[in-house]
């Protein structure tokens, strides 16, 4: 899994970022690409990645604000224009089928591909026997939501030439031993799972969160993940318009992190008020409420290592 910021800034693009977006790349879980949230031109910043329009399998939308969702239509039609042609699953609050059925059908595009929409309410919208995704309605001044995926802990890893060793011939008693039985052999001798296996690798969670004031939502959404991504529009200076305009602040975020014993954070949905000589201030404060916190740039991108449990940042 592999975390990579197409926007990370507020309202509208500045100089130094673009309007929100974050693709979660899952190629080596299941070949394909989630993207969250989708302003405008991020299909200009997605030709600076790796990132190919007909990978991306799901869309999830937070909320329907412009900054999140006016680079939709456009990503819509690239995807279709560059050989897509598998389903497209959009999530997203009611008013999102209305509002991508209407600018398709207005601007005369057509999708060599079907979209299926999926209207989010709150608790799981999609689970799998790899992953499972759960919504939260967060606090903003329009209905907004947070995501939670999670991974499933893998299944140990069956070392085959140990277990032929061990004389456990072909067949059903190889899928038992992976699955963490105990096996008995033809000639009455037992094999144990954990002799022929290595340790479960443990999955992992990100947490999502679209704009939203401090609310307990955001800390259930977050407990215990390896990394939520939470939006930061304003300052511990600011915060009175933070709370008027349904926004937190940096502090904020790092409160909800720490408060729900995360792991990384790291705050994106910056206001271009804050330029790059603030954040090394905005840093240090954050860190003093949760120690392991970042500002995202667009097109950082983090790894989930999976043998050590924890986020990389790649260079």
């Amino acid at each position: 899994m592999q975390v990579v910021f197409l926007g990370t800034g507020a309202g509208m693009p500045s100089k130094q970022r673009n309007t929100s977006a974050l693709a979660l790349k899952l190629l080596e879980e299941r070949g394909t690409v989630w993207l969250f949230d989708c302003g405008e031109a991020v299909q200009h910043q997605i030709l600076r990645t790796s990132i190919k329009p007909r990978k991306i399998e799901k869309i999830f939308i937070t909320h329907m604000h412009g900054d999140h969702i006016f680079g939709l239509p456009g990503l819509l039609g690239s995807r279709s224009f560059q050989g897509g042609e598998e389903p497209l699953d959009l999530y997203g609050p009611k008013d999102l089928k209305d509002y991508v059925e209407m600018t398709l059908k207005l601007s005369r595009t057509h999708l060599t591909y079907p979209i299926r929409f999926h209207e989010v309410t709150e608790g799981i919208i999609f689970e799998d026997e790899l992953l499972k995704v759960e919504a939260g309605l967060l606090e903003h001044v329009i209905p907004t939501y947070g995501y939670r995926i999670e991974q499933k802990d893998l299944l140990p890893k069956l070392d085959i030439d140990k277990a032929r060793e061990l004389g456990v011939p072909k067949g059903p008693l190889l899928s038992k031993l992976k699955a963490g039985e105990t096996v008995e052999l033809p000639d009455g001798g037992l094999v144990k799972s954990e002799e022929v296996t290595e340790a479960a690798q443990q999955g992992f969670t990100v947490t999502i969160l679209g704009d939203t004031r401090l609310c307990k939502k955001s800390e259930e959404l977050s407990r215990d993940a390896h990394l939520v991504v939470h939006e930061a529009t304003f300052d511990g200076a600011t915060k009175k318009l933070a709370k008027e305009y349904g926004h937190s602040t940096t502090l904020d975020a790092a409160a909800v992190a720490a408060d729900a014993n995360a792991g990384k954070l790291l705050v994106n949905h910056l206001s271009a008020r804050f330029l790059p000589e603030h954040e090394k201030e905005l840093l240090a404060a954050m860190r003093q409420i949760h120690a392991n916190s970042d500002i995202a740039h667009d097109f950082d991108e983090y790894a989930w290592n999976k043998k050590e449990h924890h986020l990389m940042k790649l260079e």
